[in-house]
């Protein structure tokens, strides 16, 4: 099947309602087709519009796996320091990933910018048509700014994937394909459009009653606007919104046990800032879990899962690291046998942070129910470190304070003062690789440190010695190129 532009999907979906309204023998409206005129018209069209923005983040429109919990974990995980295919694995595109020769034909890289667009129109559509609705006024505006902390989040993304990238703010409403086709628009619009959504979106409500909980809030857009800053080197702005987030009368705080940070039974709580939600039976594995497999395959090691790159990353942490039994694991309780089951290959130790336990049997893990955390408060609490650091040319005792609750909920000792920039700079970024592996943060936070601090990291891998700098950005995807001649690629790519 031809593969076809996010743009071409958008004319596919419209074309047939273009082609009913325009019909002058027609007397009455269709009755087998709903028409944009007719769905935005009540407060029940505008939260599902809205909701239809959300689902975005946790479902895929053809079937596939979702854009979170999966197809931007495997990106740009298998593109860090910290993340390999499984062995078993063959197909090209995803191992290409995890030796940096992925090229602008895959087809990973294409899904996720397809994915990324997907979400940003169906935020637009609510954001144009959503103002229209006569309904309550406190409630439209609300539902406006949720979509754009989205469309905000989402274009977060393909910045920092892609660089410069189409900035598109409305549906399409031509027929003509012609018109339809956007050049790349400069980073720098891009962000000042990013930070623009999430300047609205802070006005969003504190906090929710237990039917809206996971709906975006103003703690979220601060929270990403502080990471928006924070990757633009804007430390004073981004210190501002963390401190906005920390004295702000959220309630946010650490788990006292970082393993409730990834489990059922917890989720939406006290650190949750932003996380996109998944339920039991929702069809799709939620991020990387991945005891799908029979345990015979695990022990044989013909399993398709992804891997520490080896163990150089269990060995992080130390001994009494409370992270790293949350974060791997080498023997699972296997409740519908009643047996500890021991993974004795040498893939071992595997990913245990998405695990889903409420299930039985354990190995039903497409039907998970945890939350992908997109925004937690440990966050946070690494980025105020890092921005005081860098404001005072050395940690302050505040620094010190914000990267040591995060070390001490991990059973781990407090670092003590003394450290110069450089060395607290380089903390920061070891507990932040502890802290959020799995959780999409590494490979940006490498890109974003500069120069060849990537590369240099991919190179002390053997199976990612092809990296090289073109690879701190992703190629626009082959496909998006010829059929819209307005995209020129990344360099380095073909």
């Amino acid at each position: 099947m031809k593969n076809i532009s996010p743009y071409k999907i958008i004319l596919l979906l419209t074309g047939s309602v273009v082609g009913l309204t325009s019909c002058n023998k027609l007397s009455e409206d269709p009755k087998s087709v709903i028409v944009s005129s007719q769905f935005y018209q009540t407060t029940s069209d505008a939260t599902s519009a809205v909701n239809a923005v959300y689902s975005t983040l946790n479902s895929d429109p053809a079937g596939d796996f979702p854009l979170y919990g999966r197809q931007l974990n495997l990106l740009v995980e298998n593109a860090s320091d910290n993340q390999l295919y499984s062995p078993s694995n063959t197909n090209p595109d995803v191992r290409a990933l995890g030796t940096e020769t992925y090229i602008s034909a895959n087809s990973r890289v294409q899904k996720v910018w397809q994915q990324l667009y997907y979400g940003i129109n169906r935020a637009n559509i609510a954001i144009d048509n959503v103002p229209t609705i006569q309904m309550d006024t406190t409630l439209r505006a609300r539902l406006v700014r949720e979509s754009k902390f989205i469309r905000a989040l989402l274009y977060f993304d393909l910045v920092r994937l892609y660089g410069d990238v189409p900035l598109v703010l409305h549906n399409p409403n031509s027929t003509n394909i012609d018109n339809l086709l956007t050049a790349r628009t400069p980073a720098a619009d891009v962000y000042t459009q990013i930070i623009a959504d999430l300047e609205d979106a802070t006005n969003l409500p504190k906090s929710y009653s237990s039917t809206d909980l996971g709906r975006a809030t103003s703690g979220a857009a601060h929270t990403l606007l502080a990471k928006v800053y924070l990757t633009q080197q804007d430390w004073p702005d981004a210190l501002t919104q963390l401190n906005l987030v920390i004295n702000g009368g959220y309630g946010y705080a650490l788990f006292p046990n970082y393993y409730d940070a990834f489990q059922k039974a917890t989720k939406n709580g006290v650190e949750h800032i932003f996380s996109v939600q998944f339920e039991t039976n929702l069809g799709e594995a939620n991020s990387t879990q991945y005891l799908s497999e029979s345990f015979t395959s695990f022990n044989t090691g013909t399993f398709p899962i992804d891997i520490p790159v080896d163990t150089s990353l269990y060995n992080l942490f130390s001994a009494n690291d409370t992270r790293r039994s949350v974060t791997f694991y080498n023997t699972v309780y296997n409740a519908a046998t009643g047996q500890n089951v021991v993974y004795n290959n040498a893939y071992t130790p595997y990913f245990n942070k998405f695990v889903d336990y409420s299930l039985s049997p354990l190995s039903s893990q497409s039907l998970s129910g945890v939350n992908y955390p997109v925004l937690r408060y440990a966050d946070v609490l690494l980025m105020k470190a890092e921005a005081l650091n860098e404001i005072n040319g050395g940690p302050t005792s505040d620094a010190y304070t914000a990267i040591n609750q995060v070390r001490t909920r991990a059973q781990i000792a407090n670092l003590t003062p003394g450290l110069n920039q450089a060395a607290f700079r380089d903390s920061i970024f070891l507990e932040r690789r502890k802290e959020f592996i799995q959780e999409g943060h590494r490979w940006f936070d490498l890109v974003r440190q500069g120069g060849t601090v990537l590369v240099d990291a991919l190179h002390k891998i053997s199976a990612k010695s092809a990296a090289t700098s073109k690879n701190t950005l992703f190629p626009i995807p082959l496909v998006e190129i010829q059929q819209n001649a307005k995209l020129k690629q990344n360099p380095g790519y073909n």
